[in-house]
């Protein structure tokens, strides 16, 4: 997981992609653009920094129902694109300062040290407290090769034992854009962690690098490559430390061997502290309708799976999690945090490493159940729904009735309305 700590230096702007339209709140108010909230303007009203309907729309700040505004960090994804950017624009000359654009569609002006082919990007921190990552070295070398015509995409592909991995991927212009072709080689060096497990975002033996942080990364190359005037370029990305940070995350109990993942569904890390997790239980209580979700994933498909309830990601928090009685209540969200939650000893006996192994390899497995129904048990009166990466739905457990105190009496069968 990716949590941050307070940094001093850090981004220097964020804002809008301006292709992308202002959305507006319910009540008058505006949408935050990377975890989706609706922000009321009585949230905004309560705030007494001048610059908060600013703030809240660009990115980089998020606002709490009392109007506090917190500072979101920055993914791994998007420092590794930053020393990636660096890197190539340094061929040409120094550069101390890059413009990246996040899996969210928001630019934002990242603080790097280039010259010569090296540059460096130091992970920067919102307000939270205990992000391992936080300040850790991102590194890339950079260096321009032979343009070769014909050449296909390929997919970080082995060369080597860990810390020694390649991708080659030539493309032609994007929509949009002219030019010749360009030709990209990119490998994951020191640092960055092997997947050891199967359920994770990459095959066995490949760099724990999701989806969403390499697009990041190719496409902060590109933008480089334009801005160079280079066709094609060797790009090697390293962690300064990576293995020793690695122990003190989730990697190794996860399957991620030998360094720290480079990961990021939006570009931003939210600032996940004790405050903000105050302000999203009140949020679960007053609505109606709600459905919390332990990721991104669970948050962007909850909105399709259901559209009438009010989505709110409240992450590892399920300790803190209440529903008011009568409360219309959903939880859902990948299984393995929930059924953990549920069953702490879930793997123990088993084969499996991992949940998402487990799902993978077994997704009949009766303790996935079993946990499950334990799930139930906690949140009487809530529906449980697992979901897939792909948003199809692993289990959906109807709520469970909460449980009758002893001495009370057993509620009446339903009557047989036929006769």
């Amino acid at each position: 997981m990716e949590e941050e700590g307070q940094g001093e230096e850090g981004p220097k702007e964020a804002g809008r992609n301006e292709e992308r339209p202002e959305e507006r709140g319910r009540e008058g108010g505006v949408r935050d653009p990377v975890s989706g909230l609706s922000i009321p303007m009585d949230w905004i009203e309560r705030s007494a920094d001048p610059h908060v309907l600013e703030k809240a729309e660009g990115g980089l700040w998020a606002l709490l129902s009392d109007g506090t505004l917190l500072r979101r960090g920055l993914t791994t994804g998007t420092t590794a694109a930053a020393a990636a950017k660096g890197a190539v624009i340094s061929l040409r000359g120094p550069v101390l300062l890059v413009s990246i654009l996040t899996p969210a569609g928001i630019r934002v002006a990242v603080p790097v040290e280039g010259s010569g082919g090296n540059c460096t990007a130091v992970k920067v921190g919102g307000d939270h407290a205990s992000d391992v990552t936080a300040g850790v070295v991102l590194m890339a070398r950079a260096e321009a090769i032979e343009a070769e015509a014909g050449d296909e995409a390929a997919d970080w592909e082995d060369r080597g034992p860990i810390g020694s991995d390649d991708a080659v991927r030539s493309e032609g212009a994007g929509p949009g854009r002219e030019g010749p072709r360009k030709r990209i080689e990119l490998f994951a060096g020191a640092g960055i962690g092997r997947i050891g497990a199967g359920g994770l975002t990459a095959p066995l033996g490949k760099p724990a690098i999701s989806p969403s942080a390499r697009g990041e990364i190719e496409t902060a190359i590109e933008e480089g490559m334009d801005e160079a005037g280079l066709k094609a370029v060797r790009v090697e990305l390293a962690v300064l430390n990576g293995e020793a940070i690695a122990k003190e995350t989730l990697n190794p109990k996860v399957g991620v061997l030998g360094g720290i993942s480079i990961l990021g569904s939006t570009g931003f890390v939210e600032p996940w502290n004790e405050h903000l997790a105050e302000s999203r239980e009140a949020e679960v209580l007053e609505a109606e309708r709600v459905v919390v979700t332990t990721g991104r994933v669970g948050l962007k498909y909850s909105r399709f799976l259901f559209p009438k309830y009010r989505a709110v990601l409240l992450g590892n928090k399920l300790d803190r999690l209440r529903f008011r009685e009568g409360q219309d209540s959903v939880l859902c969200g990948l299984p393995a945090l929930i059924l953990k939650w549920g069953m702490p000893d879930l793997l123990e006996g088993t084969e499996y490493r991992t949940v998402a192994e487990m799902v993978e390899m077994e997704p009949d497995h009766p303790r996935i159940d079993g946990a499950l129904r334990m799930v139930g048990k906690r949140l009487p009166g809530t529906r449980i729904v697992l979901i897939n990466r792909d948003g199809s739905i692993l289990r959906d457990l109807p709520p469970t009735p909460p449980a009758i105190p002893p001495g009370s009496q057993e509620p009446a069968p339903p009557v047989n309305e036929s006769g």
